[in-house]
């Protein structure tokens, strides 16, 4: 069940404090805490370093209203977080795959 979210409490301060705790845990660490996966379509990239555009949000989320999101309380694609991310003025692209 999708429940209504204020993502306008969302703001950029609050995710590039999650990315940089992303940097801190590094990546296995970060899912396990905040109960996210790996992204497998986009990525958000800030610094050159590519970031889970889904876990990061959510994690942001948290810090911003105090309320944990689990992966299924949103949508992490184009109409979801990447939408969201987009809004606060950071870049999100699909990710490259490898040339066969």
């Amino acid at each position: 069940m999708t429940r209504s979210l204020d993502w306008d409490r969302v703001t950029d301060v609050d995710v590039v404090r999650a990315m940089e705790e992303y940097d801190r845990l590094g990546p296995e660490q970060f899912f396990a805490e905040h109960g996210f996966a790996p992204t497998t379509t986009y990525e958000l990239i800030w610094d050159e370093t590519p970031y889970p555009p889904k876990a990061i949000l959510g994690t942001a989320y948290r810090y911003a209203t105090g309320r944990r999101l689990a992966s299924a309380d949103f949508e992490g694609g184009k109409a979801g977080a990447v939408k969201v991310l987009v809004r606060l003025g950071f870049t999100v692209q699909h990710i490259q795959q490898p040339a066969k």
